[in-house]
């Protein structure tokens, strides 16, 4: 069984592709954005290497969400709900935590199958 990894460094990959899955890095937006322009920015993120990988966002199966900050939760839930837009909504779970700077609202990752 191969596995492919997009955009790899020397510390991480922005995806792993193996057994008809594709498991994506944490995804973060523009450092100092609000919530709401963060979550844009990583859902456009997820779309490219989704695409990348050969598949799409109707084919996510689980999501995990990290705020830095819960009362962002409304703001991150407006744009992902119409990003998910009703249909094929993924297994999903959403925490607070502290992100790798403060200027960091939100970080998602998310897991695919292969279309």
């Amino acid at each position: 069984m191969t596995i492919e990894r997009l955009h790899s460094g020397p510390r991480m990959s922005q995806a792993v592709i193996h057994n008809d899955l594709v498991y994506l890095a944490g995804q973060v937006g523009a450092p100092g954005e609000d919530a709401a322009a963060q979550t844009r920015a990583v859902l456009g993120k997820i779309d490219a290497l989704l695409a990348e990988a050969g598949t799409d966002k109707s084919r996510i199966l689980t999501a995990t969400i990290w705020l830095a900050d819960m009362s962002d939760f409304g703001a991150m839930n407006a744009v992902w709900d119409q990003w998910v837009g009703g249909a094929n909504a993924p297994a999903r779970a959403t925490g607070e935590v502290k992100l790798a700077t403060p200027d960091y609202r939100v970080e998602i990752l998310v897991t695919a199958a292969l279309s």
